[in-house]
């Protein structure tokens, strides 16, 4: 069976050989059949989407499959991510359907599902519905048991107010710059930031379904550490193209990842008695600098594999209460189900705002140790996996690095490809240690 989701749902070119109207129709009525409270129920399901021009075509596709299979669509319009999954759990839906590519190109597109009470899916249950696409399709409703489609206009509001709930006071003598990516966020997040009390210049804010993640956004951040200096601002927060993860610049135009990110609101939440079992998830992509500035704080990390779902399971394993990735997407259990941009950018500006320290300040306890990460073609992974002659390398290096570095070798889940990572105390020591490791691995047959 092929396997159609990735780590965040089913990404490609939007019309392209996978995600075209078609293959949305089929594959959101299997998830209607499949996602149902009750075998017997009549589900319903949120539909939002990010505003890339192709989103038009593909959300009349999503509805179509939706209600083919007897669910009620209720359309929320262009919504940041996490905003579709508060929605699936404030308006008691059986799912979600957030039609977005996230940071990627506007060309392509992707179908995001989002469980009842808006978690996202563990594998077992895309897998069902993987198998009910090569199933077949039972008798369809007709009459009455067809789905409908209701309009929501309240979404954003609703949205909105529960970011800002999560404030414990407000922001005061914070000044933002905002580049949103001209995403799913354009219009929520300058209005959070500014109800929320900071004062905000927003940027990349005008999408035409054409221009989204074109140039700005989180994966293009000179504009916004430009934009920073220029305005003067204490920070800059950019968004991805659906606004669940943001980085950040300080008010020097340097860039605070989201290892830092996350070091700041665990030193927070530590000290405000709110950091459960003292403990930070993140995975196993996070900087070396990360591990060691929280085992400083008396702050304990556990990694998980790369992507922020096998993230979120860990934190629901453990009960923990924040966890994250370095890209950017940060989870905080205890007020969102899943990653959220603008609510981790609002609590770092609390930090700021509650402290009085400036970003450059609060982010300095992790300085990021120099990375390099080289993508190895090879003949086959799991080979690469067993080979002693790697294991070794790779025990070389880290007897070299000692404490001062560390190296990573990771299988791609979808290519014949192992990716080789190091860090080390300077560019060149990790350029060489990787480029070294990779000759090794593309050696193997």
């Amino acid at each position: 069976m092929r396997r159609l989701f990735g780590t965040d749902g089913v990404r490609g070119l939007a019309n392209g050989e996978l995600l075209t109207p078609e293959f949305a129709v089929v594959v959101c009525a299997a998830a209607a059949r499949t996602l149902a409270r009750t075998p017997d129920s009549r589900p319903v399901a949120v539909v939002g989407r990010d505003p890339r021009a192709s989103g038009e075509m593909l959300e009349a596709a999503v509805v179509a499959g939706l209600t083919s299979a007897g669910a009620d669509a209720v359309r929320v319009g262009v919504l940041p991510t996490p905003a579709v999954a508060h929605l699936v759990g404030e308006l008691d839906a059986d799912f979600g359907v957030m039609i977005s590519a996230s940071h990627n190109p506007m060309p392509d597109n992707g179908i995001k599902l989002f469980a009842a009470g808006g978690h996202k899916l563990p594998d077992e249950r895309e897998a069902e519905i993987e198998r009910a696409l090569e199933t077949p399709v039972p008798e369809r409703p007709t009459g009455a048991a067809v789905g409908r489609v209701h309009d929501s206009t309240d979404g954003a509001e609703r949205y909105v107010e529960h970011l800002l709930a999560s404030l414990p006071e407000p922001l005061r003598g914070v000044r933002v710059v905002v580049d949103c990516a001209h995403g799913a966020a354009s219009a929520v997040a300058p209005e959070a930031y500014r109800r929320a009390g900071a004062d905000v210049v927003a940027i990349a804010a005008e999408p035409d379904g054409l221009n989204i993640n074109d140039g700005v956004g989180s994966t293009h951040l000179a504009v916004l550490q430009r934009a920073v200096v220029e305005h003067g601002a204490d920070l800059g927060i950019a968004h991805d193209g659906d606004a669940d993860r943001c980085l950040a610049v300080d008010a020097a135009g340097q860039v605070v990842d989201g290892d830092q990110i996350m070091a700041v609101l665990a030193v927070g939440m530590h000290a405000d008695g709110q950091l459960t079992d003292d403990t930070l998830v993140t995975t196993v992509m996070s900087n070396l600098a990360l591990h060691l500035a929280m085992r400083d704080a008396g702050i304990a990390v556990t990694t998980t594999q790369v992507g922020d779902r096998y993230v979120l399971e860990r934190l629901r394993e453990g009960g923990f209460s924040l966890g994250g990735e370095q890209s950017g997407h940060v989870v905080l259990p205890g007020r969102a189900t899943t990653g959220d941009g603008l609510l981790t950018a609002l609590s770092l500006m609390s930090r700021m705002s509650r402290t009085g320290s400036s970003l450059a300040e609060l982010a300095g306890i992790v300085s990021p140790l120099p990375q390099v990460l080289q993508n190895v073609r090879v003949t086959d992974k799991a080979a690469v996996s067993a080979s002693d002659a790697v294991a070794e390398a790779v025990a070389k290096a880290e007897a070299e690095l000692g404490e001062t570095g560390r190296v990573l070798l990771r299988p791609s889940g979808t290519e014949e490809l192992v990716r080789v990572m190091v860090e080390a105390p300077t560019p060149e020591d990790a350029q060489s240690t990787a480029s070294r490791l990779a000759e090794v691995v593309a050696a193997v047959r």
